[in-house]
């Protein structure tokens, strides 16, 4: 919750400077929960790239 106050903090500092706080390469779970910030907060989705979990197979 320290991170999302602190990014609820610093897009309102850019808000009152009238510009946009840009965050990009961010997980499911990261844009689920900024989605309802998108007034203040650019989520650039196309360029994320997918993250993959890696597994050992024998």
């Amino acid at each position: 919750m320290s991170g999302i106050d602190a990014l609820n903090k610093l897009t309102e500092r850019y808000a009152r400077a009238g510009k946009k706080l840009h965050l990009r390469h961010l997980s499911v779970d990261c844009r689920r929960l900024l989605h309802n910030a998108a007034s203040v907060i650019d989520v650039n989705i196309i360029e994320d790239p997918e993250y993959l979990v890696a597994t050992e197979r024998r």
